[in-house]
């Protein structure tokens, strides 16, 4: 019976407080009444927790069960504002978000005392710095963009907005990012939920981004158009387009916008009919091989009137990458650029599984398709793009000099705009207004305000990566170099990057695939299909490292 009585507690009390108040209120004074306001729903409450059948722990612990999930709800901001250290947050810090917004607002990055980070981790690492620094750094490197198979080759800037769509992104959100890209000089990806008024109401430059769902770029079946392509591919903003295979927040998975969120703008601009389910299938229906894949880039890149195609992916299974390769050498058809999106996650929501366990980190798939490229010969004619949770110029450095030709960031972008990393992106209640169709919640989100915000962001990202550039003694981030990189890999041992991992030479995997530790999968793979023709077996050696 006292067990019973504690578990009831609240209502119990609600009824006795009910019944003085009523009685004092007859007998004294009518002011009395006034606290039935309050009492006399929590015991409502408390009846209506104690009979329903849907809760265990209501049905246990009437009214007093709500005040967990009132703190369970407060969990998330108690932690971020609390109890998180400067260090340790996820998916980003405080720290880097910290960063993000001082130099999105023009105030001092600069720290006193020396650094926090603790240099006798595993995970730390540093570059190797001069005693002869560089005194003329590049402070706006950019990289040029454009096979001889391009006739209109781009000129990028080695740090650019990543892809987030329109309908994961607000208009305003879209109007801030574009205005930012254009003050800023950088290039501005579109995601592939389309290309929107949005996106050229400022005249950034664009990178049309086409999925599975070919938005925007498609006929009533849901298959790819080439006029309705060509009919924006050839637009003045559009600069190149890039074919999304997967992404690092949710590889090998489509996507679903709920009806709900299916406005009629939305629709418009997906080339979807309003209100119902906007589906973006797993795999695409214009390829099914690699070699498709390559014809289908270079139906691309002619339809677009000769500008620069690229290709997008978070790297899985170990062999694709080469029967990537193999169709590019077989059909001769080179795509611009490849973008190594990291399996970390990123803008898009996805089921945890797949965010937490599915996909290659962005530094191991980098190397992995840096090897690729160089292995077969052709790293000096196709650009390399790592596209993960960069924010920094030191995270610029690192993803350089193990191979990358230039940078994408979305959620840094996202920062420099005003995200606070609430979390709820996915459930159109963005308290910035940057991830939700909410007008009421947009009006906070100023374009002309973020988006110079996100310009200057982008301005000192870069300087700190010249400041890097400076100490290592290098003038151009081209010559930023694997062995300049040190990695802790135990108590006082740290390594050169390239002492832990392995970088091939060029044409290794032409001239000696046996000799090197991806035989297996290069074996495996074949440029008439996405899938291994031999079972792959993978030797102690080649197991160390990617």
């Amino acid at each position: 019976m006292p067990d019973r009585i504690i578990r009831n507690i609240v209502p119990l009390l609600a009824l006795l407080l009910t019944l003085l108040c009523f009685v004092l209120g007859i007998t004294l004074n009518a002011a009395w009444f006034w606290p039935l306001v309050i009492f006399v729903p929590v015991l409502l409450l408390g009846i209506y927790d104690h009979f329903q059948r849907g809760w265990t722990i209501t049905r246990n612990y009437p009214v007093a069960a709500r005040i967990r999930w009132f703190f369970y709800t407060l969990r998330p901001f108690l932690r971020a504002y609390l109890v998180e250290d400067d260090i340790h947050g996820t998916p980003f810090s405080f720290k880097a978000r910290n960063l993000v917004h001082e130099r999105a607002r023009g105030r001092t990055d600069t720290q006193p005392f020396g650094t926090e980070l603790d240099t006798d981790s595993a995970k730390y690492e540093w570059f190797a710095h001069s005693i002869a620094p560089e005194p003329n750094p590049d402070q706006s490197p950019r990289v040029q963009v454009g096979t001889e198979q391009a006739s209109k080759p781009y000129s990028a800037s080695l740090f650019n907005i990543s892809a987030m769509s329109f309908g994961a992104l607000s208009a305003n959100a879209v109007r801030a990012l574009n205005l930012g890209a254009r003050e800023g000089n950088f290039y501005h990806d579109t995601g592939e939920g389309g290309l929107s008024q949005y996106h050229l109401e400022h005249g950034g430059d664009l990178v049309w981004e086409l999925g599975s769902g070919y938005f925007g770029a498609r006929d009533k079946t849901g298959h790819f158009s080439p006029d309705a392509f060509a009919d924006n591919a050839t637009r003045n903003a559009v600069k190149m387009t890039e074919i999304k295979l997967s992404q690092g927040a949710k590889p090998g998975h489509g996507g679903l916008l709920p009806a709900a969120k299916v406005s009629e703008e939305i629709a418009r601009v997906r080339q979807v009919p309003a209100h119902q389910d906007c589906l973006s299938p797993a795999g695409h229906s214009a390829f099914s091989t690699p070699i498709e894949l390559m014809e289908f880039a270079a139906r691309m890149r002619e339809l677009s009137g000769g500008k620069p195609v690229g290709i997008k992916l978070c790297i899985g299974q170990m062999h694709e990458p080469f029967a990537l390769m193999k169709a590019i050498l077989e059909t001769e058809i080179l795509p611009d650029f490849i973008v190594v999106d990291g399996g970390e996650g990123g803008t898009g929501a996805a089921p945890q599984e797949l965010s937490d366990w599915v996909g290659m980190p962005l530094m191991e798939g980098l190397v992995v398709m840096r090897n690729a490229l160089v292995g077969c010969g052709l790293k000096d004619k196709i650009r390399l793009v790592a596209s993960g949770k960069i924010y920094s110029g030191m995270g610029m450095a690192n993803t350089l000099a193990q191979g990358a030709d230039w940078c994408n960031a979305a959620r840094a972008f996202m920062f420099s705009i005003g995200c606070i990393q609430a979390q709820r992106c996915h459930l159109g209640t963005c308290p910035t207004g940057i991830t939700t169709q909410d007008p009421h919640r947009q009006r906070g989100l100023i374009p002309e305000v973020q988006g110079k915000r996100a310009a200057r962001f982008h301005a000192e990202t870069l300087k700190s990566l010249a400041h890097i550039m400076s100490a290592v003694g290098v003038q151009h981030p081209r010559d930023l170099r694997p062995h300049m990189l040190m990695h802790r890999v135990g108590p006082g041992k740290a390594l050169p990057i390239d002492e832990i991992k392995v970088f091939l030479p060029p044409k290794a995997l032409l001239e000696a695939p046996d000799d090197t530790i991806y035989a297996d999968w290069w074996h495996a793979a074949s440029a008439s299909t996405f899938r291994p023709v031999r079972e792959v077996r993978i030797k102690p050696t080649q197991a160390h490292s990617l």
